[in-house]
């Protein structure tokens, strides 16, 4: 009886500690008052900002955070400062998780960014003079598919089944003997100047003015799953019913037409 009596206030402690325990794992995961979603300058951020509106109207307090670079993003969000990002593909985000011990989820779609071969004086393929400076993004993911790019061009050949995983090791012919120079995304308009083709995805194009129709002459089909842009989370927030709800928005009818009457055609709703 006298150990049942030691026992019992033991046990009652340990269960309050428990259920104290699992408390502050709740409360660590709750949706906060304001959500914050990354995305990068230009049509990632218009986009986003059009959904906030929208979630205005059905009480989510929803703040675009901008920024300027493709690693930041994943970074403040994998650190919990963000709660969702809205500005890269599904391979961009693997590989992230791969390189950082991460898990971030997808859990929408938003739009769809072609990749482009753009240049100042050059209107096709087969105009590209021997020897030219080609500029592709520096990141693996972008670099790879900037490669692809330039091989769908027939520009260059890649070995068999790198796909967008290709590096510069892997190109096989280079008839034209381009030379190939890795910049920084957010520069690839800038280079423009410098260089006679730059492979450079559709945001960057977006945000710098670039004019598609005259600046670009080589382009990914619609259907080319990089160019299907995601909403991401971290893995434990994958089931929460707000990010849903925002990912929801992203589908929503308001949210296409704002894509069809701001980029004309150019970006598209990937819903």
């Amino acid at each position: 009886m006298n150990l049942k009596r030691l026992i019992a206030p033991l046990l009652v402690g340990v269960l309050a500690f428990a259920i104290a325990g699992c408390g502050n794992s709740t409360q660590s995961s709750e949706t906060p008052k304001e959500i914050k979603i990354g995305a990068t300058a230009g049509p990632h951020a218009q986009v986003a900002e059009a959904v906030a509106k929208e979630a205005q109207k059905q009480g989510i307090n929803l703040k675009v955070v901008e920024f300027s670079d493709y690693v930041t993003p994943d970074k403040a969000l994998a650190d919990g400062d963000i709660q969702l990002n809205a500005y890269q593909h599904v391979p961009f985000m693997e590989n992230f998780n791969k390189q950082n011990g991460s898990n971030l989820v997808a859990i929408g779609k938003t739009i769809l960014m072609p990749m482009g071969l753009y240049s100042n004086t050059v209107h096709s393929a087969q105009d590209v003079p021997n020897g030219a400076i080609v500029a592709v993004p520096n990141d693996p993911t972008n670099g790879g598919r900037g490669l692809a790019l330039l091989a769908k061009a027939g520009l260059i050949t890649l070995k068999d089944g790198v796909g967008f995983k290709a590096t510069v090791a892997d190109i096989t012919s280079n008839p034209k003997n381009l030379q190939i120079q890795e910049l920084e995304a957010a520069q690839l308009p800038r280079s423009l100047d410098d260089v006679a083709v730059a492979a450079i995805p559709m945001n960057y194009v977006q945000s710098a003015g670039l004019n598609v129709e005259k600046q670009g002459f080589f382009l990914e089909p619609k259907d080319e799953p990089l160019a299907v842009m995601i909403l991401a989370v971290r893995g434990q927030d994958k089931d929460n019913e707000t990010y849903k709800k925002i990912a929801e928005i992203y589908k929503s009818e308001a949210i296409k037409q704002f894509i069809k009457d701001t980029f004309k055609g150019t970006i598209t709703s990937a819903n």
